[in-house]
């Protein structure tokens, strides 16, 4: 408790520390550029709360690590009369008008010269984690149709951030080791896991390469199938029987909205084993999101510590 003029009498009083000088100093915050165009997040998939919970939720992760950036969130697959689900289309001639209007605004002031002028409208960042071909089309129509010029990222993944994901993931349904370095042992660890995608060959081959990533990490076989093939699924989780896997384990390298989640449990059931959580809004996504937008303007952001390992 304090008096009116400070600490009471005989308590210590706390200094601020001082600020470190030289390169130990810690850096300051940032913070997106006044100008930036918006950051719009394409989420496909039939929309609902729970997705819209999903996208607000990742995208605050994103805010909190570049603070005051303009992020929005654009339904794909949602109609144009959606009251709560704004279409990514609409979205994005918003931002075109926006954008429009600011430049226009700026040559009536005869103000100096704008840098973001000559930048997209806005960068669309696809809320997915592999290179759903049909899932992109959409959003490339989506990009056509609302006469912007806004630029449009490549997925999220593959990524060593998606492998810890995923690590993460199992462990919480207790089909791995929580922790590398303490090597907890969970009786229920698998001893082989099929990385279940959707978008083809494509995807398949993009999650093979963050599968190899997620083996390296739990040291067992990790082979990646397509949900949207059929018997895909029980084919990989029969060659990892063959080789020798007796624990099988689906680990859907999904954000989530992108396939209906009773796809994922009947190809468990029909490979006969447990299934993971899809990743969500694991903080890694919020931040591989942000990621993709400041790569397209040049901003910098705080680089994400290397080898993190699950927790």
């Amino acid at each position: 408790m304090s008096s009116p003029t400070g600490p009471v009498s005989g308590l210590p009083v706390r200094m601020p520390r001082p600020r470190q000088p030289g390169r130990h100093r810690r850096p300051e915050p940032l913070a997106a550029p006044v100008g930036a165009p918006p950051l719009v997040l394409a989420v496909p998939g039939t929309p609902d709360l729970a997705t819209r919970r999903l996208a607000e939720e990742i995208l605050s992760i994103a805010r909190s690590e570049l603070p005051g950036l303009d992020a929005r969130v654009g339904y794909v697959d949602a109609e144009a009369d959606s009251e709560g689900f704004p279409p990514l289309d609409a979205v994005l001639a918003y931002a075109a008008s926006q954008h429009a209007a600011r430049a226009s605004e700026a040559r009536e002031e005869e103000s100096a010269e704008d840098i973001w002028a000559q930048a997209p409208d806005a960068v669309v960042v696809p809320l997915l984690a592999g290179p759903d071909s049909a899932a992109l089309r959409r959003i490339r129509q989506s990009v056509m149709n609302s006469g912007s010029a806004s630029e449009l990222t490549d997925t999220l993944g593959p990524h060593p951030l998606l492998a810890e994901a995923l690590h993460v993931r199992l462990s919480e349904a207790g089909l791995a080791r929580a922790d590398r370095a303490r090597l907890f042992t969970v009786a229920t660890a698998a001893d082989g896991i099929v990385l279940a995608t959707v978008g083809g060959d494509e995807a398949v081959q993009a999650a093979g390469i963050t599968g190899m990533l997620l083996s390296a990490r739990l040291a067992v076989p990790v082979l990646a199938a397509a949900l949207d093939e059929d018997g895909a699924i029980a084919r990989a989780a029969e060659q990892l029987q063959g080789s020798g896997s007796r624990n099988l384990a689906l680990a859907p390298c999904l954000i989530g909205p992108e396939v209906d989640e009773t796809l994922t449990a009947m190809a468990a059931k029909e490979a006969g084993c447990a299934a993971a959580e899809p990743l969500g809004a694991y903080p890694a996504v919020g931040k591989l999101v942000l990621a993709k937008y400041a790569s397209v303007l040049g901003i910098a952001t705080q680089p994400s510590p290397q080898g993190a390992s699950a927790h």
